[in-house]
């Protein structure tokens, strides 16, 4: 057991400061468990939200040493016996209280999100796909939304203007999955990311990537094919005049 240095944010969306907390650390234990800790021993009215401690249910989101992580996730082992270690809320969201933000923003941007839309003359339990379809999108729900790929960007973390016209990552990489789903028929996913989505803000650079604790390659494997196929729409003269001859079903982007 040690003690370790910890400065946690304290205040609400009015007005707060770091405070200083000097804390027992035992072997093996991650952030969350010292900010328990601190709940328990020196400040019981600390705010955090977390669930599952398990790196499973995005709860616990939070800025550790200015990097965005999951406290349940961020090893004590892994910073310096005599480092700081500095517990900051999002940046990119209103703080409620302490390190509890207002993640609505999320959740509005999710439910402007068009559902998806499986063929009318197949019933329930007769939809077939092949194993290469499953595997492509499959990567994209692992997303615990844990929103720290929608903290992280630049286009709203800096420019809190943005937030109208951009949906964010998490937001992208849905509308990627769905328009590459061979069941989904409505054919103005990628429209939508333009339009609706500001898929145009995003200039790929992987910052959404590099934080996302499921290892999601949300730009490579989303956001840049998405956009490589709305350019295709867009400008190249055989996918347009094949999308005005042939059904949906018979060409795909």
């Amino acid at each position: 057991m040690t003690t370790r240095h910890f400065r946690v944010w304290r205040g609400d969306d009015q007005d707060g400061e770091l405070r200083d907390f000097y804390v027992e650390v035992n072997e093996g234990e991650v952030v969350l468990d010292v900010i328990h800790r601190i709940q328990a021993t020196q400040a019981p009215d600390l705010a955090v939200r977390w669930n599952c401690k398990a790196g499973k249910c995005g709860s616990c989101s939070t800025e550790i040493n200015g990097m965005p992580k999951l406290a349940c996730m961020a090893r004590m082992s892994t910073f310096g016996e005599d480092e700081t270690i500095t517990v900051t809320p999002m940046r990119t969201f209103p703080v409620i209280r302490d390190l509890v933000t207002d993640v609505s923003y999320n959740y509005e941007k999710a439910r402007q999100m068009p559902a998806f839309s499986p063929p009318t003359s197949l019933a329930p339990g007769e939809y077939r796909m092949q194993q290469v379809d499953v595997e492509r999108s499959q990567e994209f729900r692992k997303c615990i939304e844990c929103f720290l790929c929608q903290n992280t960007c630049h286009v709203t973390r800096d420019h809190e203007q943005n937030k109208e016209a951009f949906a964010g990552p998490r937001m992208l990489i849905r509308a990627a999955e769905l328009d590459m789903h061979p069941l989904d028929e409505r054919d103005d996913r990628k429209e939508f990311a333009k339009e609706s989505q500001g898929i145009g803000f995003c200039n790929i650079t992987k910052c959404c990537t590099e934080v996302c604790p499921e290892g999601i390659r949300i730009t490579d494997n989303g956001i840049i094919p998405m956009k490589e196929r709305l350019a295709d729409r867009k400008y190249d003269p055989v996918t347009w005049l094949g999308r005005k001859i042939f059904r949906r079903d018979q060409i795909k982007d």
